[in-house]
């Protein structure tokens, strides 16, 4: 009896939580619809769909949805190649320092966003580099490469190495053991940590404030639009697809983790 009580009361906290977490989300969709363009009222005066047609017409919003798209994949690539030897060698290796190694690597994203957009761009500014489209993808790519390590390191650390010793012994060369043995179980944490990175970038807005220079992201966009309004139901339609173009790489991710604790070889 007590339990039952317990498990509602649970139940209803948990929905509580969510509510509070999402509801301005939802308020931010029923805004796209509104047809009032100045203001925001409850509830709203009416609903259209003009305000679609009016985002999908404004090329400035395809600019930097396209930019923000190039440097979302860009730089995924960038640390998908970066994270993924730095997970090998940290998981499958000994040394001195390994472990403070580890460290720097995640370093970047536990720090403020704006510690690294501040550093970031004292290091472009001494190195003379201008600001462009590249210092964006290299300000991206450094906490990006952390989302890609800790996905592949933790799949490296639960991978058995029998599998590569018994890979060599039979002759196969180190691209065929990584293509035929090593690929085949980290490829989920890979591709799973190159969504959440693709995502991170996606809407990363303070690290590129510091290294965009006169460009503008679609996070940037919305920052700008937000600060001096032109068509307020654009700015919501915009964060629709932001929101559905984050979400949608989170929600693979997690389908592809899901049920991935048993790595050929473990325990063996």
């Amino acid at each position: 009896m007590h339990s039952d009580r317990a498990s509602t009361k649970l139940k209803v906290a948990a929905g509580l939580g969510l509510s509070f977490m999402h509801l301005p989300i939802i308020l931010i969709f029923i805004y796209a619809f509104t047809t009032e363009d100045k203001s925001y009222q409850w509830p709203p005066p009416g609903l259209t769909l003009k305000w679609f047609e009016v985002t999908w017409n404004r090329p400035d919003v395809w600019e930097a949805l396209t930019l923000s798209l190039k440097v979302a994949s860009i730089s995924t690539i960038i640390a998908l190649i970066l994270g993924t030897l730095c997970a090998a060698a940290v998981s499958r290796s000994r040394f001195f320092g390994r472990e403070a190694i580890s460290l720097l690597v995640i370093l970047p994203i536990a720090l403020p966003g704006i510690v690294t957009g501040i550093s970031l761009r004292s290091a472009f500014n001494i190195a003379d580099i201008p600001f462009s489209f590249w210092t964006i993808v290299l300000g991206h790519a450094t906490f990006c490469i952390v989302v890609v390590y800790n996905n592949a390191v933790a799949r490296f650390r639960r991978t058995s190495g029998s599998l590569i010793e018994a890979s060599m012994d039979l002759g196969a060369t180190s691209f065929q053991t990584f293509r035929h043995v090593i690929l085949p179980n980290i490829s989920t944490a890979l591709l799973a940590g190159g969504m959440l990175a693709f995502a991170l970038s996606f809407d990363e807005v303070i690290v590129t404030t510091f290294t965009a220079g006169q460009q503008q992201t679609l996070p940037i966009w919305m920052l700008e639009e937000l600060v001096r309004p032109r068509q307020r139901p654009v700015t919501n339609v915009v964060a629709m697809i932001v929101v559905l173009v984050t979400f949608l790489p989170i929600l693979g991710a997690y389908y592809l983790t899901r049920g991935t604790d048993t790595v050929a070889g473990q325990g063996k």
